[in-house]
């Protein structure tokens, strides 16, 4: 494990990751480009849930390239790469399910944001987080569900809107999944931390 942690902190490979995730950010945000049209302003910030994870991550990643942690920015990367990671992946398992058949897209979708909750996981070593950074990141995740599910905000599968109520309560647990698998990862066990190339 720690050979691939040490290859992941290689220079070659940040800057690979970085190319990828700053196309990823730019396609997820055109995704959302209709429902972000619709969407009020006072909720803009809060709509595009994948692509503004993996915008966190692209923020990480430059500064990983500078030589220098931004904690907060990772807390937020961490916990939202594999909260809407994970999301994407069991949304369009259960469109599939529904439906009887997925898209091409679909299958895309599930594999790239496998990608993105399994990166974030893979970085948490190069991560230093206290709990305040963790706190942060765990206000901005719950306050986000808030505006999915009570104001209405949440990413549009039309063919699951009968679910809502359901999908609302999975991702409430899922958030909280993803903040206390930050904090076993990096807070509570600091036994290995690795340094940037």
């Amino acid at each position: 494990m720690k050979l691939l942690i040490h290859f992941l902190g290689m220079r070659p490979i940040l800057w690979l990751l970085l190319v990828i995730n700053i196309f990823g950010t730019i396609w997820g945000y055109i995704w959302y480009g209709w429902q972000l049209a619709e969407t009020p302003p006072r909720f803009l910030l809060f709509v595009p849930d994948s692509p503004t994870a993996s915008l966190f991550f692209v923020i990480v990643l430059i500064a990983f390239l500078l030589r220098k942690n931004w904690p907060i920015i990772e807390a937020l990367a961490i916990v939202t790469l594999f909260k809407y990671g994970i999301w994407a992946v069991v949304m369009n398992l259960l469109v599939l399910k529904v439906e009887g058949s997925l898209p091409w897209e679909g299958y895309m979708l599930i594999a790239s944001h496998f990608a993105m909750a399994a990166q974030g996981l893979l970085y948490a070593p190069y991560y230093r987080l206290k709990a305040w950074h963790l706190i942060v990141a765990a206000v901005w995740t719950l306050h986000n569900d808030v505006i999915d599910y009570v104001f209405g905000m949440m990413p549009r599968y039309g063919v699951l809107s009968d679910f809502t109520p359901q999908i609302g309560y999975f991702t409430f647990w899922l958030s909280i999944a993803s903040i206390l698998i930050t904090y076993w990862l990096c807070i509570r066990d600091k036994h290995y931390q690795a340094e940037l190339q």
